[in-house]
This record gives structure tokens, sequence and C-alpha cells, in this order.
């Protein structure tokens, strides 16, 4: 019988956060600790992140592990991507974080095409999708805004090593994370000397690059102090909470494609080498660091984002996702069908006025009920999946077989069905809990437990349930995706 070995997770998202423990014998069994929120600070015409509100949700985890007589083999910390801490030259902390939902950045991306770099010549170097939040965009706005938070720098360092910096002293730049901030190169998998010039820094002011399963270094002794615990390593986990959700997909081989399904929905390969050519910057897709040397090629999609603001309006609909999704699949299929992509569902007043007023503009029926309104939401993300997933078979270089469907979104039986009708191919539903296992399976290979990503995936697949999907109605489906197609 193998022996079972504990390791802690910190799994932090940009609304809430989790501890959690993972027991590795023959399985794999997760036991969540704490829970808290995560809250936006506004102030001085700002939102920041509360890193130190953070820190202490992180030592409460631990304290649990030692009042519990836990014995913990590591701690790995993985959150979302694109935000970075200042530290000074005396180690302290620089102000807590701007986040990412500042609008500091907002025309700053044109900006800096017109005075650094242009636009082809930034995706040439990182093959990163353009958002205006993102790393590269954020530094340049506080330099032209004077931060003095940035002008004393003397590290930067991404959340997921911020935080683990401050449980060890070491300052690390782990590439997963780092891979989000359009300022990595993924052919050197180093930051691009170029654009960290551009924005008046240099590379030393940032962490040594540490690649996901590589030990940082141990608690220090104050932390051990305020928990009660020995000298546990801390590891470079898939920094980035995608990394991590994609390193636990259940997969038998290389020809797979991915979808980590919740508010969005990043739809996927895992390749080799980065692709960086004419055709990925026009289709606008991501290259992003994965773990062992592998590139997440994958493309955002907004997922079940509008979906969760339409039920806020729904004041007659049932509460239970279930009795409300089994109404809508009650309804009429493919009479409205929307772009889920399109700018007018970023962030509308309604979200239910947006639908009816994207109906109306394309000539289609307009949902008169929550049930309607909800079958064209279905509709058109298992179509819009499979808009993604035809761009995808055109980049990979082998047969994609099977699609996984990872994160929350991977209970909706409704839409994992209707994935698997409109893409064609089987769909495997299966881990709910993909990120923090990445986490724990990297601390895992740390330890020197698996040996690489495909053992760490055996051992994910024979510990969860995978419910399968198989492809229904071809014709149907066929038809319905021409429409889509004309209509947007």
């Amino acid at each position: 019988m193998k022996k079972t070995k504990h390791f802690f997770a910190v799994d932090l998202g940009a609304t809430s956060g989790r501890t959690i423990i993972g027991c590795l014998g023959e399985k794999l069994e997760l036991e969540e600790l704490t829970r808290f929120e995560n809250n936006l600070i506004e102030t001085g015409g700002h939102f920041y992140w509360d890193i130190y509100a953070l820190y202490l949700e992180v030592i409460k985890g631990l304290k649990v592990v030692a009042q519990r007589g836990i014995d913990i083999e590591s701690i790995g910390i993985d959150t979302w991507g694109c935000d970075f801490v200042f530290t000074g030259k005396d180690k302290a902390l620089l102000r807590n974080p701007m986040a990412y939902r500042d609008p500091h950045t907002f025309g700053m991306m044109e900006r800096y095409f017109e005075e650094k770099m242009d636009k082809k010549t930034v995706y040439g170097k990182t093959g990163i999708q353009f958002m205006n939040f993102n790393s590269l965009f954020q530094l340049y706005a506080m330099g032209k805004a004077g931060n003095t938070a940035l002008e004393n720098a003397d590290k930067i360092l991404f959340m997921p090593d911020a935080l683990s910096y401050m449980l060890t002293g070491e300052a690390v730049c782990e590439y997963t994370v780092a891979s989000t901030s359009q300022i990595l190169n993924p052919k050197t998998k180093d930051l691009d000397e170029d654009i960290v010039s551009s924005l008046g820094l240099t590379r030393g002011q940032f962490g040594k690059m540490t690649m996901p399963a590589t030990v940082i270094g141990t608690l220090t002794e104050e932390v051990q102090r305020m928990t009660g615990l020995g000298s546990v390593p801390v590891i470079a986990v898939a920094g980035h909470d995608t990394a991590s959700a994609v390193a636990a997909v259940p997969a038998k081989d290389e020809h797979f494609a991915y979808l980590s399904s919740g508010t969005w929905s990043l739809m996927g390969i895992e390749t080799r080498d980065a692709i960086i050519n004419d055709r990925s910057y026009d289709l606008n897709f991501t290259n992003e660091g994965g773990i062992e040397g592998t590139t997440r090629f994958l493309k955002n999609i907004c997922g079940m984002w509008i979906y969760e603001r339409c039920r806020k309006e729904w004041t007659d609909a049932p509460k239970s996702h279930s009795e409300l999704q089994g109404e809508a699949m009650k309804q009429p299929a493919f009479q409205s069908l929307i772009n889920p992509d399109d700018p007018m569902f970023a962030n509308p007043s309604s979200m239910t006025d947006a639908i009816r007023e994207y109906c109306r503009k394309t000539g289609q029926h307009v949902p008169e009920g929550w049930a309607e309104m909800c079958r064209c939401i279905f509709d058109s993300l298992a179509l819009r999946y499979r808009e993604v997933f035809t761009w995808l078979k055109e980049f990979a270089g082998f047969d994609i077989d099977v699609l996984h469907i990872i994160g929350g979104g991977s209970l909706n039986n409704h839409l994992n069905q209707m994935t698997a009708n409109s893409l064609g191919v089987n769909v495997l539903a299966g881990p709910q809990e993909g990120t923090a296992i990445g986490n724990i399976m990297l601390q895992a290979k740390a330890a020197g437990e698996v040996v690489d990503i495909w053992e760490m995936r055996d051992i994910i697949a024979n510990s969860i349930e995978i419910r399968h999907f198989e492809p229904q109605d071809k014709e149907i489906w066929d038809e319905a995706y021409e429409k889509y197609i004309n209509i947007n």
C-alpha cells in the first residue's frame, strides 16, 4: 500500500479563495480547509487587491493544518494572471497591487503601439492575445502616470510569486503566470529584453525564471512561529490557475483539446512549441506557458458570464440550475442565436436587453422569456465552441479525438451534450476541481511522487468520475452551424 502524502494548496480567484489539503495515496482526495472572499479595495480613484488580507488567509489555513496535526509535504499557490506586486530595496512591499479591473489601462494599448512598439511586433515576440489589462499595458500605464511604487521598485512579482515571497523571502518569476503578462517570449522562455526595456525596466527587476514543480524555499522563521509549522517547502506550481487546471486534464495521450469552463471558457490545445503566425494573430489566439515546457495554445470565449448575468435578471425563473435548464431544453432549438463574444455582451447594463437587441438587429426571433433566452445562450455557446474548435483543428499538428471539459462548467450536462453534438467528437467532463488538483499534483511531482505529466493524469483519471458524452444529431447541428456562421 502506497503511503499517503499530504499537500497544501492555495487556490485564489478574482472573487474568492480557498485552502485545500490533497491526500495522495493510490488515489487523490481533496478536502477544503478554508474559504474566503477576495475583495477589491477602491481608494484614491483606483482599485487594489488586499495582498495582506490574502496572506493572512493563507496563514489561517496553515494554522488549521498545524492544529489538526496534518504533516504536509509542501505548499503551492495559484492565482489569476497579469497582476503584480512591487517590493523595495528594503524587501518590503510597496503598496497593495493594483487590480486588472482598474480602468487606468483604457486606451494604453494604442498609445504603447504608437510610442513604443507596433502591435504585430509585440504579438510576434509574445504570441499573447491583446487585452488592455495585460501586465505590459498595466506597467506602461503606471509609468505614464508617474506611479511612485513603480519608480521605487526593486522587484516586480506576479501575484502567486508575491505570496510565496511573503512566506519564504525568496523572489522568483514562475513561468506560467509570467506567460500571461505579454512580456515573456515563449521561444526563449524568458522575459523579452526589448519589451522590458521599452518600459524603462531591467530584467533584474523580475525574479529568477522558475518552472513549475520547483522548490522556491521554505517557510521563514516568522511564518513558522505564526503557524506552528516547521520549515515546510513552498513549491512553484503552475502559478496561473488555468495552467494548473490544464495540468489536471485526465487525458490518455496528446490528441485532445480542452475547455476550461466557468465565467470564461478557455478552449485550446497543448503543444510543444508556440504557434505564432499571421493566422493566429488575426484570430487573436494566445500562447501561454504550460508545464514541462508545453504551450497552452488557446482562445478566450465568453462562457457562463452571459447565463449568470441573465439569472440575476430572471426574477421569475427557478433558482435551481437543473430545473431552469431542463425547462430551457424544452424550447425550440436554434430559433435565436448570438455570438457570445460580441462586444455588446462584455458588460451591458442589462444582459437580457442586449440579447434581445442582438436578435432584433440580426433579424431573428426575439426570445420572449427566460426559458427561450436560456436555450438561446446554450445553443450559441455550443456553436461558438464549434467555431473555435474548427480553428484549433486547423492549427494542431495532430488529430483531435476528444474534448475534455474541466472546471465548474463540467457539471452542466445539457451543455456538455450540446457541445459533443456541435463539435462531432466525444466529450469527457471532469474534474470540476481542476485547478486545485493540478496545483497538488505538481507539488507531488516536486516531491518525487510522480514522474511526469502523464503519470499525473493517469492518477487523476483513476481518482475522479469522468462523464462521457457522444455526439448525436449531426445533420441538425451542421445546419445550425451554417445558420450561426451566416448570422455572425
